[in-house]
């Protein structure tokens, strides 16, 4: 799982123009195939949450929150080894 999708997801729900905003600039054409991979895998969940024109939410499942530590550890170790590796949001935070 991408940590900028995980990351955005995470927080709530999320909408693809909030993830395509977010800071990680992930082009939309990957962003589309990464969010159906994870759908597909069952790592988010999409909801409409509009009709015309149909915009839908993401929303880690239980197997996706479950990811969340590994993606910690990550974070933490790449911090700690790989000098100027650069971390957005809540990941920035850990130690």
């Amino acid at each position: 799982m991408s940590a900028a999708i995980g990351g955005g997801v995470d927080r709530g729900r999320a909408t693809y123009d909030q993830l395509v905003d977010s800071p990680e600039r992930i082009p939309t054409n990957i962003l589309a195939e990464r969010l159906r991979r994870l759908e597909k895998a069952g790592v988010i969940t999409k909801s409409p949450y509009q009709q015309r024109p149909v915009r839908c939410a993401y929303k880690l499942t239980k197997k996706g929150q479950d990811l969340g530590d590994l993606l910690a550890a990550i974070v933490r170790w790449s911090n700690r080894h790989l000098p100027g590796t650069r971390v957005f949001g809540e990941f920035g935070a850990i130690g």
